[in-house]
């Protein structure tokens, strides 16, 4: 917002309360009431909204205050935003941001992963760090980038102690599109995302410490665009993949990806591809169950066990 006027929030509680999570607090009192919008609880009018201001030349990000809340735009995401550049009513240089992912007790409406909603419409980018330096550079790239981007940021990492770290105050982006290897390893490769990254770091110090098991962990960082190259790169060197996603099962990206190594590198697996998933279920509230519900480091090291000695 300092380096680019014509960038600007728009949401609900963005302002003076600085947003649910408080990721824009003090922002009103920087940047004033023309750059940080408060909104009515309407997602799709402000959404609509927002995809006018970047016709007229803004750069608006726009906060969901729970990305589960993104439903009633979805409309204006999907038919309007998303086709505009191809309809040739021009580029549409907006992002589309805000929380998402469960172990907070949140319940069914406040704890959803809803990337998969999107991946299937052509001209989105969806973005979905893992570390502090990644959301900061991903956005940047994003709000950048000349067209529309849905990024998701995960609920549970936002104050996670482990992940405090000390950014670079100099000016940097993290290119969209690039998956980064987390981890090298050379007896399978785990390919996940989000708050799975550190789930799926533990899970593979575990079998490096108990088993002897050396797993290579793949952040993807962006899902769509999807790196493919990057991901076949690490199945042509380990010779398996376990793919793991807090997202469910039923058309999850697991799906994809597993088709797309299936496409183009059957000939390098050396066993069968696996995932580990969320299950099939809107996300319970009682915390024993949705301790169940989602997938656990158990969970990913029972996986990668029977996958590496298979």
């Amino acid at each position: 917002m300092e380096r680019d006027e014509r960038v600007f929030l728009l949401g609900e509680d963005i302002g003076a309360y600085g947003g649910a999570f408080k990721v824009t607090r003090g922002f009103l009192e920087r940047f004033g009431e023309r750059r940080v919008v408060d909104t009515p609880i309407s997602e799709g009018g402000f959404t609509g909204a927002a995809a006018g201001a970047a016709h007229m030349g803004l750069r608006p990000v726009v906060e969901m205050q729970f990305m589960d809340f993104a439903s009633p735009a979805y409309d204006v995401i999907t038919n309007y935003i998303a086709t505009s550049l191809y309809r040739g009513a021009g580029p549409l240089p907006l992002v589309i941001r805000g929380p998402v992912g469960g172990g907070n007790r949140g319940g069914p409406f406040h704890s959803q992963n809803v990337e998969m909603a999107f991946f299937h419409t052509p001209g989105l980018k969806i973005v979905y760090p893992s570390t502090a330096y990644d959301a900061k550079g991903l956005l940047k790239a994003a709000i950048r980038d000349d067209g529309p981007v849905i990024f998701e940021e995960h609920k549970g990492l936002y104050r996670a102690p482990s992940l405090r770290e000390v950014l670079p105050r100099e000016d940097y982006v993290v290119p969209l599109g690039e998956a980064r290897i987390a981890r090298e390893g050379r007896d399978l490769s785990l390919v996940t995302y989000g708050a799975m990254v550190h789930r799926s770091m533990e899970a593979a110090q575990t079998l490096a410490l108990e088993d002897g098991i050396d797993v290579e962990v793949m952040d993807l960082r962006t899902l769509l665009p999807l790196d493919e190259d990057a991901i076949l790169a690490s199945v042509r060197k380990t010779g398996k993949i376990l793919i793991v996603h807090e997202d469910t099962r039923t058309g999850g990206i697991a799906g994809e990806i597993a088709m797309r190594v299936s496409e183009r590198g059957f000939e390098w697996l050396d066993g069968p591809m696996l995932r580990v998933t969320a299950i099939d279920a809107p996300v319970p509230l009682a915390a024993v169950l949705e301790d169940a519900f989602l997938p656990q480091v158990t969970d990913i090291a029972t996986a990668a066990r029977y996958l590496a000695r298979y």
